[in-house]
């Protein structure tokens, strides 16, 4: 079974600064359909003018992962983090038992473009915690390259949460095929471009949430970069 959440019904907020899409529900956006799937709990693609950002701001008990898309992005905690966060580049932030940080766009002249992702970790409170990892272009491309997963293989960053999450590259006619394990459920979102996702199209900001199905096969319409959740 394969769920599409079209691009164009997400929750949309528009800051002047902050231009946000929310694949499920978040801050003033509810819908009780969409409050997230499986262990997912937030997808939102930020888009944030020059020189603007979050500031400082507390969370508790959530995995939060970011994915640059376009630009970099400053971060900093009260950890004692800081960073500057690039395209290819993943960052996985535990909030645990608590955790203050703020996340800025590092151009004075230039958009940043971000996924910002949020995952229920498998026990709360957690020690705080912080990675950031490079994924060239060349390990995603024509391949699903694990970027973020509970045990930190391949050097992928470590979530605190059974979900594998791979990134990957497509041209035009290629395809990637995803095995899914009995009981285990996907998630797919696309960054950029269009694919037929199982013979269902996607486009751009679409996702599709996929369960009882033992085989996720992506094919690229034309360009195309997209991530896929592997969940229990």
């Amino acid at each position: 079974m394969i769920t599409i959440r079209p691009a164009e019904e997400r929750g949309h907020a528009n800051h002047g600064w902050l231009d946000s899409y929310h694949s499920f529900s978040f801050a003033s956006y509810y819908d009780p359909n969409f409050m997230g799937f499986r262990h997912l709990r937030v997808i939102n693609q930020d888009r944030v003018a020059p020189g603007m950002g979050f500031g400082t701001h507390p969370h508790k008990d959530m995995e939060i992962v970011s994915y640059v898309v376009e630009g970099a992005l400053e971060h900093k905690d009260t950890i004692g983090t800081s960073s500057v966060i690039r395209p290819g580049e993943v960052q996985r932030m535990s909030a645990g038992t608590g955790i203050a940080h703020s996340e800025y766009n590092h151009s004075e002249t230039e958009p940043v473009h971000f996924l910002q992702i949020w995952i229920l970790p498998n026990e709360k409170g957690l020690k705080p915690g912080y990675e950031q990892k490079m994924f060239a272009d060349e390990e995603k491309r024509a391949q699903l390259r694990l970027v973020a997963s509970g045990d930190g293989r391949n050097g992928s960053v470590t979530i605190h949460q059974n979900v594998d999450l791979y990134a990957s590259l497509l041209e035009s006619g290629e395809q990637v095929v995803h095995n899914l394990e009995p009981q285990r459920h996907a998630w797919v979102q696309v960054i950029k471009g269009q694919i037929m996702l199982n013979d269902l199209p996607l486009k751009a900001g679409d996702g599709a949430a996929i369960s009882e199905e033992n085989r996720v096969a992506i094919e690229a319409t034309n360009s195309v970069e997209f991530l896929l959740f592997d969940l229990a």
